[in-house]
């Protein structure tokens, strides 16, 4: 069997291809063992040039490379204007725009290594479920004009002892509330003292979570509420086709629950589509009155109304920090959801420009127009926006897309990809660091529980 993939050397030396080489050995110019080095030396550096030049491409690209690193890491210290970048929590640092930079390669990420929280549903889990590659996890977002602080769970525990952090939303929420989890949990030693309140699993938990840090007395809640507002039953005497309604008007019902908190996260968005509601017979209502041809962009443009003035109504701004974090786009590329959409071959992200569908935007778009015509008048808001949306459209090379399954179950088919969610360590963990920021600044101009 050998021979018939390695033929005999009689055999070889007959082959027309080598007489080239056979004519070059009479003539001696070089010994034999010395022509067979050559041969390799001159392969090998061949192939290092080839590398060479496609790091030095990357390197100019995205700042890897030894000149362009060095080049890169001058230039963190300076923002847009020339000057030198300030610290995000200095006294300077109040005018700087968080979510205007870029990303950039950081050897110290990620901050946290997935096998060792267990904190995280399967889901979330990629590089366990099988990805190779680990480039996802290495990109630090940059404010243009400041410098972030580096994350520091000890002291977020310190600053939130005694306090309940709530995240409420879908599941793009739950996946933020599982980064945030594990980035406090990786600093502390006791992984018992961090348990769910009612013994609940975590993994494919359909209502709500409440995980304590006993050492610290804190919780940090999640809260299933895709729309934020009321979904139940139609009123009676409806078409058969009204299975549910969304109460445009009315708050979720576990609202009553989020308002207290002290730190309090919401998002909303990704079930506001004509499948995830009409399609399904979940029609709107306002009052008893079920709005039949009502467009989704409407309804949900009416539900984000309700919610700010919740906000306004209902939570105390002495006590909570209230956080919308905009919509975190998709990048399903050839169709959609379980239509074929895919993302599975993105390993670097979209730098400086975004491969996101027009229908991402127009979630955003919709959200945008709400809340800018709030921050435009006179009223005080007692809500802060994080907005991640154009940050997040970069980073095409994020999702779970086929490593979603667990680690026991093998790759998720081709047409089943998973471009909505995130794998963690990732993309979230930005969000959290943003949300660190912003709570840290918080605290270094106002005095809790006035």
């Amino acid at each position: 069997m050998s021979s018939k993939i390695f033929p005999p050397h009689q055999h070889v030396e007959t082959m027309p291809v080598l007489d080239p080489f056979r004519r070059v050995k009479r003539l001696r110019l070089f010994e034999p063992s010395v022509g067979v080095a050559g041969f390799f030396l001159v392969t090998a550096l061949v192939i290092c040039c080839f590398f060479y030049y496609d790091y030095r491409e990357l390197g100019e690209r995205f700042g890897l490379s030894g000149q362009s690193q060095s080049f890169t890491l001058s230039q963190e210290k300076r923002g847009s204007t020339g000057e030198r970048r300030v610290e995000f929590l200095g006294e300077k640092g109040g005018g700087c725009d968080l979510f205007d930079g870029n990303w950039v390669w950081d050897e110290n990420y990620p901050l946290y290594q997935s096998k060792d929280c267990s904190f995280l549903d399967a889901g979330f889990r990629c590089s366990e479920n099988g990805r190779p590659d680990l480039f996802y996890t290495k990109w630090r977002w940059q404010p243009k004009d400041c410098n972030l602080p580096r994350f520091n769970a000890t002291m977020m525990l310190e600053k939130l002892r005694n306090k309940r952090v709530v995240f409420a939303g879908d599941s793009i929420g739950r996946n933020q509330w599982e980064s945030l989890l594990c980035m406090l949990s990786s600093e502390v030693r006791n992984k018992e003292s961090i348990y769910e309140v009612n013994g609940s699993p975590i993994t494919k938990h359909m209502g709500f979570l409440v995980f304590r840090f006993k050492d610290f007395n804190c919780t940090v809640e999640y809260y299933r509420a895709p729309f934020l507002v009321l979904q139940s039953r139609p009123p009676t005497g409806t078409s058969k086709e009204i299975r549910t309604t969304l109460k445009l008007d009315q708050m979720d019902w576990n609202s009553l629950r989020w308002r207290d908190a002290d730190v309090l996260v919401l998002n909303t968005g990704h079930w506001w589509t004509y499948e995830k509601t009409i399609k399904g017979g979940c029609y709107f209502q306002e009052g008893m009155e079920v709005k039949l041809e009502m467009e989704v962009e409407d309804a949900f443009k009416r539900s984000l109304e309700t919610v700010l003035k919740w906000i306004k109504d209902t939570v105390n701004p002495r006590k909570t920090q209230v956080f919308f974090r905009s919509y975190a786009p998709v990048h399903f590329r050839g169709g959609d959801w379980r239509k074929g959409g895919n993302c599975h071959l993105e390993t670097l992200p979209e730098l400086g420009s975004s491969l996101v569908p027009n229908d991402n935007w127009s979630q955003f778009k919709i959200a945008n127009s709400v809340l800018s015509a709030h921050t435009n008048t006179s009223e005080v808001l007692n809500f802060k926006v994080l907005n991640v949306t154009q940050m997040t459209a970069q980073r095409k090379d994020g999702h779970s897309s086929i490593y979603y399954l667990g680690p026991d179950a093998g790759l998720a088919p081709l047409h089943r990809q998973d471009c909505s969610h995130w794998c963690l360590p990732g993309v979230p963990d930005t969000w959290n660091e943003l949300l660190y920021a912003l709570f840290l600044k918080y605290e270094t101009s106002h005095t809790w529980n006035l």
